[in-house]
């Protein structure tokens, strides 16, 4: 990697960084509108910021998702860029392809009078017979699929192994893996048959408190406080 690729990696983690502050910002006060990515300019600064939405992938709209307020204009329309500005390439890995169908799902329920193409779900199969550690990993990475009213491929997958997701989430804690463990955390709160023994709400108090000065640990744990507490409703 070169010094200057290695400049704008470091710039474009900073600014996924920035958004997911603002969507926890916004997940704690109802104020969806704290969400909203920094107005960028045009050239490199839109591109960066437009990235940036499509590395956070859904969770960028989330507060309008979970709290069930409308995004504004701008804020779906830098969505919807991102979306058009980075679709899949040709061979993509599972987890991009299924980021990209979750955006898209995203922009049919919050802007249904612009929903264009097929809804048709990527593959799924390489989810089964997963180990569980690899099966935990590719799960937290698609984090923005656990939502309560999400019904899909890769959330039946693991509806249908809780015990398997809650030994990830141990191991994930036990490796100090605070993003993944979060990850793993918020689908949990959605699984039925989780083991009582993990003590799920114990164990995200843990990951937020040794992991929560990362935005991106906060925003999920803080989504699956929100998930449990029926906030969606």
């Amino acid at each position: 990697m070169t010094m200057e690729q290695s400049g704008t990696s470091s710039l474009l983690q900073d600014a996924v960084q920035e958004l997911a502050s603002g969507v926890v910002s916004a997940l704690r006060s109802g104020d969806h509108a704290r969400a909203a990515a920094p107005a960028a300019a045009d050239g490199g600064a839109k591109d960066l910021t437009l990235a940036a939405v499509r590395v956070l992938g859904a969770d960028a709209l989330l507060p309008s998702t979970l709290l069930r307020v409308p995004p504004l204009p701008d804020e779906l329309a830098r969505f919807r860029q991102a979306v058009e500005a980075y679709p899949p390439g040709a061979g993509a890995a599972p987890t991009v392809a299924w980021s990209h169908w979750a955006m898209r799902r995203t922009l049919r329920r919050l802007d249904p009078g612009r929903a264009d193409g097929p809804d048709e779900e990527p593959d799924a199969t390489w989810l089964e017979g997963a180990t569980w550690p690899v099966l935990t990993h590719q799960l937290a990475v698609l984090a923005a699929l656990a939502l309560p009213d999400e019904d899909c491929a890769v959330a039946r997958a693991a509806a249908q192994r809780p015990v398997d997701v809650a030994r990830g989430f141990v191991r994930a804690v036990r490796r100090r893996d605070w993003r993944q463990a979060a990850g793993a955390g918020r689908w949990l709160t959605l699984l039925e048959g989780v083991p009582r023994t993990l003590g799920l709400e114990n164990g995200l108090d843990f990951v937020e408190l040794m992991g929560g000065q990362d935005p991106l640990v906060a925003l999920q744990v803080r989504a699956a406080r929100l998930t449990r507490a029926g906030a969606f409703v």
